[in-house]
């Protein structure tokens, strides 16, 4: 996966446990180049990866074809397995290895105005997308939520943007609190959605979307964080319908891990239940959805599961693979 040797330029404390970092080629070369919305994945010393989004945000035309640096902002998670602990621990002169960049949460080019919604970290990915709107000169609005006005990272670069598309809101101050639904109820219909956060924030800009009779596919989002393993999770089997093979699901590991290590090959990239690529067709049984893909009415039919991380209220689920 290894594919690019980048320098840490900068690392900078923007809030008590976020940081942004600027890294650059290790070579002094330009690096390749990236559109709004886009990630790398960072090498971790223990060989696995995690994905940071880009936030460089020059409102230049063509200031990402060929940009001298990657802006990353990172928060520290207080049970980190070692990414956010990691890149929190680098300093200016460390060399660290990423792969190039990949968009998987794309901004559409369109004329109609488009509503970004950000929660907490997941503001990262938007901040792109806010500089790409204001270089073509596209109508957008960008409304960004958290706790606190001290937790949140990264407003002067949306000041420094454009302040009139810009609407804070806090928790802890009531008269500012984000009201999802009057917003996406003001929302063209033929305009696009773009929402990062938890994963309670996702779940109900697809829902309220949904209700409002926005086409499904005018809503986006990316979610940073994985589903853990809930209380009371048990085994359960899964039947491979072209071949007859089952295999248990153990709690703790996912459809994908007991298949890919058994030998079945699968198509699948975010592991969190947010991109849709591993989606599979149910044959019998009935699924646990985890995903923040499928809609309400849509995890009702139990047609269709992500694999990656719902599971099973059945003891056994036959699988269109």
């Amino acid at each position: 996966m290894s594919e690019l040797k980048l320098r840490v330029r900068a690392n900078e404390a923007l809030t008590p446990n976020i940081r942004t970092l600027e890294l650059e080629a290790a070579d002094g070369s330009a690096l390749p180049g990236f559109s709004a919305g886009a990630h790398i994945r960072v090498v971790l010393p223990d060989g696995s990866d995690r994905h940071y989004s880009l936030v460089n945000a020059e409102t230049d035309p063509g200031a990402t074809d060929a940009p001298d640096h990657y802006r990353l902002g990172v928060r520290l998670e207080e049970d980190s397995k070692g990414g956010s602990r990691f890149m929190h621990g680098l300093k200016a002169g460390d060399i660290i290895e990423t792969s190039a960049p990949r968009n998987d949460f794309a901004l559409v080019d369109a004329q109609a105005p488009v509503l970004l919604i950000a929660g907490g970290i997941g503001v990262t990915p938007l901040i792109s997308m806010a500089a790409e709107r204001k270089a073509k000169d596209r109508p957008f609005s960008f409304h960004y939520a958290g706790r606190s006005r001290t937790l949140l990272a990264f407003v002067d670069a949306l000041e420094a943007i454009e302040t009139t598309a810009l609407t804070i809101h806090c928790d802890d101050e009531p008269e500012t609190c984000i009201d999802l639904k009057a917003l996406i109820g003001k929302a063209p219909a033929e305009g696009h959605i773009y929402v990062c956060g938890p994963r309670g924030m996702i779940e109900a800009v697809r829902e309220i979307a949904h209700a409002r009779g926005i086409a499904k596919d005018h809503v986006h989002f990316e979610l940073f964080e994985a589903h853990e393993a809930e209380a009371g999770d048990k085994s359960f089997e899964v039947e491979i319908s072209s071949t007859g093979q089952v295999f248990t699901i153990p709690p703790g590991k996912s459809i994908i891990e007991v298949l890919e290590e058994e030998g079945v090959d699968l198509i699948y990239d975010c592991q969190r239940g947010d991109c849709g690529i591993c989606q599979t067709s149910v044959l019998s049984g009935i699924p646990d959805h985890r995903d923040v893909i499928l809609t309400d009415d849509e995890r009702a039919t139990n047609d269709v599961m992500q694999i990656c991380v719902s599971r099973a209220k059945s003891d056994r689920l036959v699988l269109d693979l």
